[in-house]
């Protein structure tokens, strides 16, 4: 059996995993829609937050509408004791959307990947030469989208 404060919880998680308003005021837009106030919705979200039942609330930026249709999964073979500091390098440029370490295999000897957005190949490769530079790693394989199948976030 659910109390009522579980009863909201859920209907705002299914509320917003749609997107938030893009209005100047989302949470009261939110909150007039579910019979809140904003400053019950902003609560409610930071509760959720804080006790793991949502684990972000971020922006997810349709890049290819805005022009950005350059993607290169940029995979590095990175020594296991220089992931953490290589990883934070690699993270810290702003073209990088992604950068996390993956397990090895006999075939597939690269950990690190990262994922980097530009308008043109030719500004995903020159934030691949910065990284290059910045690391001093030289042995990766760049592979770029060619289509987006699907792109949808968990749903309760």
């Amino acid at each position: 059996m659910t109390n009522k404060k579980e009863d909201i919880d859920v209907k705002l998680i299914k509320h917003i995993q749609e997107g938030l308003p893009v209005t100047k005021t989302p949470y009261k837009d939110i909150g007039q829609a579910l019979g809140m106030s904003e400053d019950e919705v902003i609560q409610r979200l930071k509760k959720l937050l804080e006790c793991g039942k949502i684990r972000r609330l971020a922006a997810s930026i349709a890049h290819r509408k805005i022009g950005i249709n350059a993607n290169a999964m940029c995979v590095w073979k990175v020594p296991k004791e220089q992931v953490d500091e290589v990883g934070e390098i690699m993270a810290s440029f702003e073209e990088v959307t992604h950068c996390y370490e993956r397990p090895t295999y006999p075939d597939w000897e690269y950990n690190v990947f990262t994922m980097i957005h530009g308008y043109t190949d030719a500004e995903c490769e020159a934030v691949i030469q910065a990284i290059k530079e910045k690391t001093g790693l030289n042995d990766y394989v760049v592979l770029y989208s060619e289509k987006e199948f699907k792109k949808v976030g968990v749903r309760i």
